[in-house]
């Protein structure tokens, strides 16, 4: 089971795009990299997502929010947590939390103007 969260058009719902492709990678990536800006992070990682963005929501609370509003709270969520990143993606270390974390935040950057859908 995993979280699609993807970064939309306030206005259309659509996924938005980069205007170069992009390889972040989570639990599903598109072979030579996708302009969506767009990822699929692991349920895996539910644990810690609560502790580090909302102990109600996880990371569901970035849902109907803008990139804008939300690079901060990603920024101190990553700074909360340790750098164990495993080889393994579906390991529920801090490290490949904040790697999921720093690419939802460059996400945020990139559109600050988009809104968070997750599913």
């Amino acid at each position: 089971m995993s979280h699609d969260i993807d970064l939309c058009c306030p206005v259309t719902g659509n996924v938005l795009h980069a205007d170069q492709p992009h390889q972040m990678k989570g639990g599903t990536y598109a072979l030579g990299g996708t302009t969506e800006l767009s990822l699929n992070v692991t349920y895996n990682y539910s644990k810690h997502l609560y502790r580090v963005l909302d102990e109600d929501n996880g990371i569901r609370s970035l849902s109907g929010k803008s990139g804008a509003e939300t690079s901060l709270l990603l920024s101190r969520a990553i700074d909360q947590l340790g750098n164990d990143k495993s080889a393994d993606y579906w390991e529920a270390t801090e490290g490949n939390v904040k790697a999921a974390l720093i690419q939802l935040k460059t996400t945020a950057d990139i559109r600050p103007d988009g809104v968070w859908c997750v599913r």
